[in-house]
């Protein structure tokens, strides 16, 4: 975790002091469910709520000793209960506390990123119709194609994140599972009621079948799940960092006042912003390959997961989180030139209006081949002029071209590529 890449909500979830309170409260509720069943007394579960308590530089100490962190734990609350905390634990192996908790964590982490979505769904909803007619050029391999929207390329953003938010529910119901089923997983010293019943209280589903762990394929689709959030991040601001290129200057990041572009050179207005997010979408999805690989443990457990997911769930959920926030910034404040986006969509000599004029030719009895190569003809010469010349007055002059001058000006149209706008926003936000 860097702190500076971090945010505070999402960095409490995963302090050892959130830890252990949840630990705690695992352990306590499957007391309560054990006195229910008459295995332990009623006044040894009360005890342990009313009296229970830990420290965590405590439990680190007894830790550096017993070289466990769950016996230290039950040691330091047991100091603080008494005789009565001899009824803890009972039935119960460290991995039902250990996976239970961070079933716990890892569905309140998916619960702020889901909300960071929400956050970013909304901004990028009123951008897209702030701009839904705004025309720009389509590039495809980078170069100019056909015209499109601004606002069709945020309801793209738009629809990619609502999957994404749609993905991460269902990841986070798949990780928030609870396992109280003891040694390797056959409930031989406790009764499956006390699993019903902690889940219950946590607010988890009971595991199926575990394995003494909780199976890590669950995890592992969580995780992978946040490094597709992350791609669809870098992918949005991978758009915006191109479009703020001085040569293309169609969109930029918001400039502060008092904000500096480089030591060096005074006029830089850099796009740093969607820059970091590339780099914080790469760590991100770099958690996913081991959490593919902490499923194959050995038979009923190992503990070689152990230390990878006590660096990738805190250090993916605080830096997803802390990227969807930006970028939710990012795009609010997006500035954006309708002016050179027109100015560019027109840099190439109408260009753009290639595939209308090919079909008309070949509405007109034109072979395919043929018009295709009268088109072309014509387009080489635009493209070999750098837009000076008009493609539309080349195909007027070209004896070869059957087509009128009124039935060519027609295929410059513009507003022809834009006919299914509404369409299309119908599609990603709903009928208006």
């Amino acid at each position: 975790m860097v702190p500076r890449y971090s945010r505070p909500d999402m960095v409490a979830i995963w302090t050892p002091e959130a830890r252990f309170k949840i630990w705690f409260e695992i352990e306590a509720h499957a007391t309560d469910a054990l006195a229910e069943l008459g295995v332990v007394p009623k006044e040894a579960a009360a005890a342990i709520w009313e009296k229970g308590a830990f420290e965590v530089d405590r439990i680190d100490e007894i830790e550096r000793e017993t070289k466990h962190d769950v016996i230290a734990f039950l040691t330091n609350v047991a100091e603080h209960v008494g005789p009565e905390a001899r009824f803890m634990h009972q039935g119960m192996t460290s991995s039902d506390v250990l996976d239970t908790c961070l079933a716990v964590q890892l569905a309140k982490a998916s619960d702020i990123l889901i909300a960071d979505l929400d956050a970013l769904l909304v901004v990028l909803e009123r951008r897209a119709r702030e701009h839904k007619m705004t025309p720009t050029i389509g590039r495809s391999h980078g170069i100019h194609a056909e015209p499109v929207t601004f606002g069709l390329k945020l309801a793209q953003a738009h629809a990619e994140f609502a999957r994404n938010r749609a993905r991460l529910v269902t990841a986070r119901e798949d990780v928030a599972t609870c396992a109280i089923s003891g040694a390797v997983g056959t409930f031989a010293n406790i009764d499956p009621f006390v699993e019903e019943y902690v889940a219950g209280k946590l607010g988890l589903s009971v595991e199926p079948v575990s394995t003494q762990v909780i199976p890590r394929d669950r995890h592992a689709m969580f995780f992978a799940t946040l490094g597709v959030i992350a791609s669809s991040i870098e992918r949005l601001a991978t758009e915006v960092r191109h479009l703020q290129r001085t040569e293309v200057l169609e969109a930029e990041e918001f400039f502060s006042p008092g904000q500096k572009g480089s030591s060096a050179m005074p006029h830089k207005r850099n796009p740093v912003l969607t820059e970091n997010l590339t780099g914080l979408a790469r760590m991100v999805r770099g958690y996913v390959t081991p959490a593919m690989e902490n499923v194959a443990l050995w038979h009923e457990r190992d503990i070689s997961h152990s230390s990878v997911e006590r660096y990738i769930g805190p250090d993916a959920t605080i830096t997803l989180d802390f990227a969807l926030a930006r970028l939710t910034g990012v795009m609010d404040k997006l500035v954006v030139y309708p002016e050179r986006m027109l100015k560019n969509l027109n840099k190439m000599g109408g260009l753009v209006h290639s595939q209308r004029v090919l079909l008309a030719l070949t509405q007109a009895w034109v072979s395919r081949e043929d018009a295709y190569r009268l088109v072309q003809r014509n387009a080489m010469k635009v493209w070999d002029s750098d837009g000076a010349l008009s493609l539309l007055e080349l195909l007027k002059a070209d004896p070869e071209v059957t087509l009128s001058d009124a039935e060519l000006e027609d295929k410059f149209d513009l507003g022809y590529h834009l006919k299914h706008v509404d369409t299309i926003f119908a599609r990603v936000f709903g009928a208006a």
